[in-house]
């Protein structure tokens, strides 16, 4: 147990003896005011730490070595733009009512979190075993028993948010992981008692980072149903509590490949259609919860066939992407592992996965528009895509080689509109609409590594 006087902000640290590193990079910039689907568009494509920080006994204790920067800056010059950082608090934090967190655990969250930041990516900190079998939060219980524990939760999240308040906007929470501690039937979306219970933990941890002020009045905070399994009756229940929420998923699709390598090979016609209806279905799910959600954890294991691994990881991070979802690789060090932390220098077990991941990811063009803002902010472009009586309107700050095509939403290409190097400047290509169907469209635009997406209605 820990006996430590309470903390606010990095400055706490200072009298109990401890000195976080401070993050160089994006950490401690503006809060740019995005919806949750803009935010999850420009994340593109994330790892998971894996379970390093759940580890009983310390952060090697499960067979993984310290995490450095170096192994951080492997998985940013990859190509990875999102973090997501799993955290076990408890064992880490001392008793009620207080529940203080032991600060050099805490110090070494912050540090790790840092490293993505002065990469500046985006990076996920949650809280992660806590509410798995044996948890210190149960979703089985009421009265007293469920405020204790409510109290317990908001205690932890507020010291969390605390340490991170005056962060920019790349720096995200996620209340809880696969949530599922005294559920019945877990995996299925639990219950009428357990979903509410999480709900009303849910809502409670994110008034606590609310009410800590500073950047954490608008930060993006993920929630999630029962074990963060993709089932309507669960997801329907997750609580938007303001506009600044995004849902997480985690898929593992499909189970049989992807988890327990039986079969060891995928990628067939019918392999395909069912990942495709998956998709759609989750894709249905999120519609009402601000329209996007973070798959959180996916992958496939070492023991699954090399070739059926790299079919299925483009396909999928493509087609999350084309679904308005963010995949983020599960990489444990282990059974999903990608990344060799223990070479010197960290390098990729599986390059070739890793490659598919990435380039999918790029290939599955994000179906949302793109405000001018935001455009000018990220790609320093005069101009957003316009559409006007049938002519599609461009301009380019410098020259460039270009792509520009109409596709479905599912990422069927419709038309390939110009492909080849032109000027800065303003542009102009007409859409041959006698030859398309009516119906609803995006329009890719790509000049060299940026691209903007727009939504299109054809008549």
């Amino acid at each position: 147990m820990f006996l430590f006087a309470g903390m606010s902000g990095l400055a706490g640290f200072a009298t109990l003896g401890v000195s976080p590193v401070q993050a160089a990079g994006v950490a401690h910039g503006p809060m740019r005011g995005w919806t949750p689907s803009q935010y999850v568009n420009d994340m593109v494509v994330g790892w998971n730490l894996g379970n390093t920080m759940d580890a009983t006994g310390g952060e090697t204790g499960w067979g993984n070595p310290t995490t450095t920067q170096a192994m951080i800056d492997a998985v940013h010059n990859q190509g990875f733009e999102f973090m997501r950082l799993p955290v076990t608090w408890k064992g880490h934090f001392g008793c009620g009512p207080k529940y203080t967190i032991d600060p050099a655990w805490l110090s070494r969250v912050v540090t790790i979190a840092n490293y993505a930041l002065n990469d500046s990516m985006y990076v996920m900190v949650n809280i992660h075993h806590d509410g798995t079998d044996g948890g210190w939060f149960p979703l089985n219980v009421s009265g007293a028993a469920a405020s204790a524990a409510s109290d317990q939760v908001v205690a932890i999240w507020t010291q969390i948010a605390n340490v991170f308040k005056d962060y920019g906007d790349y720096m995200i929470f996620e209340i809880f992981n696969e949530p599922q501690n005294g559920a019945p039937n877990m995996y299925g979306g639990g219950d009428d008692a357990s979903r509410a219970n999480l709900a009303a933990y849910q809502t409670a941890a994110i008034k606590a980072i609310r009410a800590t002020g500073g950047n954490n009045a608008t930060r993006m905070i993920v929630v999630q149903g029962i074990s963060a399994s993709p089932v309507a009756v669960s997801v329907g229940t997750i609580p938007m509590v303001d506009a600044n929420t995004i849902v997480s998923l985690h898929t593992y699709d499909p189970v049989p490949f992807s988890m327990n390598c039986s079969p060891k090979i995928w990628g067939s016609a019918d392999d395909s259609t069912s990942i495709l209806n998956n998709l759609k279905s989750q894709q249905g799910m999120v519609a009402g919860k601000h329209g996007t959600a973070i798959i959180g954890e996916w992958g496939s294991e070492t023991c699954d066939d090399l070739d059926s691994r790299v079919k299925h990881a483009y396909f999928y991070a493509r087609q999350c992407r084309l679904h308005g979802m963010l995949p983020v690789w599960w990489d444990d060090g282990s059974n999903f592992q990608l990344l060799n932390r223990k070479a010197n220098p960290p390098s990729w077990a599986y390059p070739t996965v890793v490659q598919a991941i990435i380039d999918g990811a790029h290939a599955g063009v994000f179906p949302i528009g793109i405000k001018p803002r935001q455009v000018e902010e990220r790609f320093s472009w005069s101009h957003s895509l316009k559409v006007k009586a049938g002519v599609v309107h461009y301009a380019l700050p410098e020259a460039s080689p270009i792509s520009l095509r109409l596709v479905t939403v599912q990422g069927v290409v419709v038309a390939n509109l110009a492909q080849s190097q032109e000027a800065a400047g303003d542009h102009e290509v007409t859409l041959p609409l006698k030859d398309i169907a009516p119906g609803h469209y995006l329009l890719e635009l790509r000049a060299g590594p940026n691209g903007v997406t727009k939504d299109i209605i054809t008549f």
